[in-house]
């Protein structure tokens, strides 16, 4: 007679698995799993972890036959026809899947009445969401009665925080997964999830959150995904390309590592390597629309907005019902200036989801943009609120036009397209069109390639800004970029806008303080070639404006030692498709040589402030007077105090963001 486990034994080995699975053992789990879940009469728990494991390591066919025979054995689970569902997808069998989702719809109507375990509301929330449920609904209905019934059950929290990212609810999203980590404080999908609600957000917070996460399961995929996308925003290409080896060593074949493998390739201006990496992503769902979708939207947030839209629109001819494309092709488009179609596609999202908080703000604005006045000349289209256009609006239009006359002959570059230009009254107002959200503080200005937007002198709230600063300061922008067709690493970037603004004014832009003298002595100088992952999380906001200064500070010696004609070559190569580095060879020296030097000049230009004075700091006393407070104001009179005071934290957005 065989023998057969008794419950006791078998709860002990499903929680074997279940922590194998949660700390990054896939292999080992599935070995345990698989016989279990292939006898097929042990319930619902065994095929569930097989499945997922499967799933996990790229074993598509295999989980899709897994799971297909456990809902034949489990004619009522929800759950395991949720992840047949996207075992289906996986394979690409779109049919196969939808039929599954429909099940789920009809055993729900079969078993009205009952009270479904936890586990099965969870799935049911998350299917009814494709059903087009109301989210508050969803929430109130289904996630809040499986939190009450079992506050320990982690789907939950997880579910309730995937449904706010969804919705583009990033604090609600936070709040969920915060709760979760109060009961799991050890579940790395919970700590991804905080890092997700923080990727617009505090960029430290986000990196903290993947870092407990990684530690807790060091080949967590999701979590080493959204660490490739952070190195990718930062231009640490080399660590992004290493961080999907460790995807791909767990899971060869992931659709996501692919196609950031294929933007990888985009900015080397790697073709070949791009549609090997792009034919890769889709082998097993040739038309999965996440991937163009992905592609896209990495590549926009590069602000290769032309690219990322051809992308999307791809998406959509895979799946014309593919929202999250459709909702970035409207964005990518609205940033290209062509805003008849994006604003027609931010409606039919808004349309479809009422709920998302994202398209719901555009749509909004888009009314509120409506009773602008626009002012307009041969080279601009200058759009700001009827007050604020009375006060300065000419003056602001006039501006721009010296700063076009200016740059474009510096440069070389006459943009062919008018400019668009959109100073806000409001901040919030600011944020929606920049961001998709209203809090984005420490802006005052982005530029998009052909498009500017901009706070207006009124929107910027406890921060001191020149706002002709700003406008000189993004059309810089819009030349450089559009010279280099976007290919242009950030801190270069907004070097050169920080520069041209001291060229056209010397009361504007950056100048070396004591604060900025004390971290360069101090061993806080980035080097050049990490200097753009400086913008994303700096310690604080001090670091951020240090950012901006060094990155000046670096155009600066690049002009005074090898002349500005050496800056334009380099700007010439990068819109042909030389990396960063070669084109910084090519016409300075090569980048360790530049690095080396660069922090020698940075040197003497902090020891340059004030000299003679006696910079050392004195002992703590304890009196209320404190001595080197009095030698600060010394050295900031010394210094240009009008540029000192231009304008307080966060001035400028970049020109990568």
């Amino acid at each position: 007679m065989g023998f057969v486990a008794s419950p006791r034994i078998r709860a002990a080995e499903l929680a074997e698995v279940r922590s194998l699975l949660r700390t990054g053992e896939y292999r080992k789990a599935i070995e345990l799993a698989e016989k279990p879940a292939r006898e097929g009469k042990l319930g619902e728990e065994w095929p569930l972890l097989y499945g997922r494991g499967l799933l996990t390591v790229g074993r598509y066919p295999e989980a899709f036959a897994t799971l297909t025979n456990a809902i034949a054995h489990n004619s009522r689970s929800l759950r395991l026809r949720w992840l047949g569902r996207e075992a289906s997808l996986a394979n690409g069998d779109t049919r196969r899947a939808a039929e599954l989702l429909d099940e789920i719809r009809q055993s729900v109507s079969a078993q009205r009445g009952a009270s479904p375990e936890p586990s099965n509301l969870v799935a049911l929330a998350r299917a009814a969401l494709l059903f087009g449920a109301d989210p508050k609904v969803v929430l109130d209905k289904l996630l809040e009665p499986a939190r009450k019934t079992d506050p320990e059950f982690v789907e939950t929290y997880l579910a309730r925080g995937e449904i706010a990212l969804e919705k583009h609810d990033s604090q609600l999203a936070a709040r969920a997964f915060d709760e979760g980590l109060t009961h799991h404080p050890d579940d790395p999908d919970l700590h991804f999830g905080l890092a997700r609600a923080h990727l617009e957000g505090d960029r430290t917070i986000m990196v903290a959150a993947l870092g407990k996460a990684l530690e807790l399961n060091p080949h967590h995929l999701p979590s080493l995904l959204l660490l490739a996308n952070h190195h990718i925003d930062a231009e640490e290409y080399p660590s992004a390309a290493k961080t999907l080896d460790e995807v791909q060593a767990v899971n060869p074949w992931s659709p996501d590592a692919w196609a950031y493998r294929a933007v990888l390739a985009h900015l080397r201006n790697d073709s070949p390597g791009e549609l090997t990496a792009r034919t890769n992503a889709l082998r097993y769902w040739a038309s999965n629309p996440r991937v163009d979708h992905l592609i896209g939207t990495l590549l926009s947030q590069k602000y290769r907005f032309a690219e990322g839209a051809e992308h999307q629109r791809q998406a959509l001819k895979f799946d014309p019902d593919y929202f999250p494309a459709k909702a970035q092709l409207a964005t990518d488009l609205l940033r290209l200036g062509e805003e008849e179609e994006g604003w027609r596609l931010a409606q039919e999202v808004q349309e479809h989801d009422a709920y998302d908080v994202s398209a719901y703000n555009l749509v909004t604005l888009r009314d509120t943009m409506g009773k602008y006045t626009t002012l307009t000349n041969a080279h601009f289209i200058l759009r700001l609120s009827s007050h604020e256009a009375e006060v300065y609006g000419p003056r602001a239009l006039d501006l721009l036009e010296r700063a076009r006359i200016r740059l474009s002959a510096k440069y070389g570059l006459e943009p062919r397209v008018p400019t668009v230009v959109e100073i806000f009254a409001e901040q919030k107002d600011f944020g929606v069109r920049t961001f998709g959200m209203p809090d984005n503080p420490g802006y005052l200005g982005v530029c998009f390639g052909r498009v500017v937007t901009a706070n207006g002198p009124g929107a910027t709230h406890g921060h001191d800004a020149n706002w002709e600063a700003v406008l000189w300061h993004e059309f810089t922008h819009v030349i450089t970029l559009q010279l280099t067709l976007n290919r242009m690493p950030r801190w270069l970037s907004e070097g050169i806008s920080v520069y041209e603004e001291l060229q056209a004014d010397p009361s504007w832009g950056q100048h070396m303080n004591p604060k900025y003298r004390g971290m360069i002595l101090e061993g806080e100088l980035t080097p050049i070639g990490r200097l753009s992952g400086a913008f994303l999380a700096p310690k604080t906001p001090l670091h951020l404006q240090f950012a901006y200064f060094e990155s000046l500070l670096v155009v600066d010696y690049v002009i005074q030692r090898f002349g500005f004609d050496a800056l334009k070559a380099i700007l010439l190569d990068l819109r042909a498709g030389t990396e960063i580095n070669g084109a910084i060879a090519a016409h300075t020296e090569p980048l360790p040589a530049l690095e080396k030097s660069f922090a020698k000049f940075a040197t003497e230009q902090a020891n340059g402030l004030a000299p003679g004075l006696d910079w050392e700091k004195p002992a703590a006393t304890n009196h209320s007077i404190n001595p080197f407070a009095h030698a600060e104001k010394i050295a900031a009179d010394a210094a240009d105090a009008a540029a000192l005071t231009a304008r307080a934290g966060g001035s400028h957005s970049s020109a990568n963001d």
